[in-house]
């Protein structure tokens, strides 16, 4: 399958890189507004850099769009006209409404897909194993500021993603109260899915890159790192004592096993396998949608 990468920034650069490396992949395209940078990332993986968004779609069978969010709905309208499966990255577009007459107009026959590349973490797939009956969860997801982002605020750049994951692993469907407190760099939210109550932080002012998770169940409590694709189980304690005037308890720790993927590769590699048979991407432009209305409430409640 010959496949095309739309705007070569940092996460489109990734996209060609990944392309590039799948057997299923025959060749891959670029385009760019910014010509040299085209030609540097296609020199440097064997991509062919096309002049114009419409001479690249003449020449694949599918594409990512990578362009920045206020252009994804013009780009995707081009890919939809040549026929074209498309793989736009997150969020779907700039607003709820916009996506919706997005969707309008995709032809049938042809995958369209959303870029929620949190969703192909593989640690991911182990909470949706592991996790029954939440009692409390909270998931945080903060970063050192960003130059390339630019257009949005931190709840479409980062928390997006563990809007993802509550709404499409944790709580398909459970509607969630939510309550805001925060501004386009910092943000911190509360929800009450049902009767559970789920918190959820993002920060572009951080120092550290951070993207935890941490969710309690009766019969025990797990945690894990999205970077470092870790989990850890704590089971119950086993022993309850006092020695030394200290409490003091036991509990059984498990490591999960996690067999580590670089998300991305999943995520291509099943857009491109989509695209191939015809059938739907994972990540539906419905769900995307629905995470961005989430955003928008969550937006509604800055200070």
């Amino acid at each position: 399958m010959d496949v095309g990468v739309i705007g070569v920034g940092t996460m489109g650069r990734n996209h060609v890189r990944v392309y590039s490396e799948l057997k299923s992949v025959d060749s891959v395209a670029v385009f760019d507004v910014n010509r040299k940078a085209a030609e540097e990332i296609g020199g440097r993986h064997g991509a062919n850099v096309y002049g114009s968004v419409e001479e690249l779609l003449s020449h694949v069978d599918a594409t990512s769009i990578c362009v920045p969010t206020q252009h994804h709905a013009g780009i995707a309208e081009k890919a939809f006209a040549a026929r074209c499966a498309v793989l736009i990255e997150k969020p779907i577009c700039a607003t709820s409404d916009e996506a919706k007459e997005l969707v309008k107009k995709a032809p049938d026959g042809i995958t369209v897909g959303v870029g929620h590349i949190e969703r192909f973490n593989p640690i991911v797939g182990e909470i949706k194993k592991i996790v029954e009956q939440p009692l409390y969860v909270e998931m945080k997801r903060h970063n050192p500021a960003s130059a390339r982002v630019k257009g949005s605020t931190v709840v479409e750049d980062l928390m997006i993603h563990d809007i993802d994951i509550l709404q499409n692993i944790l709580f398909k469907t459970i509607p969630c109260d939510i309550f805001t407190v925060g501004n386009a760099d910092v943000c911190s939210v509360l929800m009450k899915c049902g009767r559970i109550p789920v918190a959820l932080s993002a920060s572009r002012k951080s120092s550290k890159k951070i993207r935890l998770f941490y969710i309690e169940q009766e019969e025990f409590t797990i945690e894990g790192d999205f970077m470092t694709q870790e989990i850890t189980i704590y089971r119950k304690p086993g022993r309850y004592q006092v020695e030394d005037e200290r409490y003091v308890q036991e509990n059984i720790i498990e490591k999960v096993m996690v067999n580590k993927l670089e998300p991305l590769k999943l995520e291509l590699a099943t857009f491109v396998e989509c695209a191939m048979s015809g059938r739907p991407f994972p990540i539906t432009p419905g769900q995307a949608i629905r995470n961005l209305e989430v955003c928008e409430t969550i937006r509604s409640g800055f200070c």
